[in-house]
């Protein structure tokens, strides 16, 4: 073997070595610790990155909660209480136990009972919609059925009903996420207690003309009389700027607020037995 070959080897050899000296200190110079537990912690996450927690993602949530006193500002919706209970043991945090929500649109608004006064030729998107105009309704507060809402669930929990023109939540699939809630330009989806057995009562509108105005857009719309907020024994419902809401922490669910709606404005959800006017 020629010198010239050794040395070769030899200088390449040398450089080599340097490089990963260099490399190794560059490493330890602009290593950023992580705590151990964020990997714990985003093992028990159901890793759908959907932002439903108030963060970027699982991994975000995981290393904000490592980083906090407590877990008061952190809660995950997809995993609910089982899986906050096991990041709580991780973190020897103490956990509050939180009802189940779900999503529920706030318009009855079908194309029946809301007849559509023009057709809207440009890019089918709520949020367009939203920005240009109206809507192709009467009615300037109701879903404008071009389903932005389904497209951002990750869940499969919402799908445009095509008799009604409106989008209708699994509520088997739906994980109260929020996504839905951020998507929909007029905020018509709400999330609410799930309740007992999946029975609640909710205002489903959002109109806030003055009852005539309204009724005439929509036939289910609320028109603000206040027999609900008097049939209501419970201090649950309230009525400003001509719109009715119910308190879904005060409500009994003993539907009489249903059984009042002149409009049917007031759903009740999976209760037994139909309601008795």
């Amino acid at each position: 073997m020629s010198s010239t070959l050794v040395w070769t080897i030899v200088i390449l050899a040398g450089l080599g070595l340097a490089l990963a000296l260099l490399l190794y200190l560059v490493a330890q110079k602009f290593k950023v610790w992580e705590d151990p537990r964020v990997e714990k912690v985003e093992a028990e996450l159901p890793g759908a990155n959907c932002g439903g927690c108030g963060y970027a993602g699982c991994h975000d949530f995981a290393v904000t909660s490592c980083a906090a006193s407590d877990l008061s500002k952190h809660y995950c919706p997809v995993g609910g209480d089982p899986v906050m209970q096991k990041v709580a043991a991780i973190l020897g945090y103490e956990v509050e136990k939180k009802a189940p929500m779900v999503a529920v649109l706030r318009c009855n608004g079908s194309c029946e009972v809301r007849p559509r006064t023009n057709t809207f030729q440009g890019a089918q998107s709520c949020r367009h919609k939203a920005w240009l105009y109206a809507g192709d309704t009467g009615c300037a507060f109701g879903c404008l059925g071009c389903g932005d809402c389904v497209q951002e669930c990750k869940f499969g929990a919402l799908s445009m009903d095509p008799v009604t023109g409106l989008p209708v939540v699994d509520e088997s699939k739906c994980t109260a996420c929020g996504a839905c809630v951020k998507a929909c330009p007029r905020q018509l989806i709400e999330l609410r207690a799930k309740g007992p057995r999946g029975i609640r009562e909710y205002v489903a509108c959002r109109n806030t003309d003055r009852g005539p105005v309204a009724r005439k857009a929509c036939s289910n719309a609320c028109i603000g009389c206040g027999l609900c907020l008097k049939a209501c024994e419970h201090d649950a419902i309230t009525v400003e700027n001509n719109l009715a809401y119910i308190d879904f922490t005060k409500c009994k669910l003993c539907r009489k607020c249903e059984a009042a709606c002149p409009t049917g404005a007031i759903h009740g959800v999976n209760f037994p037995k139909p309601l008795v006017k």
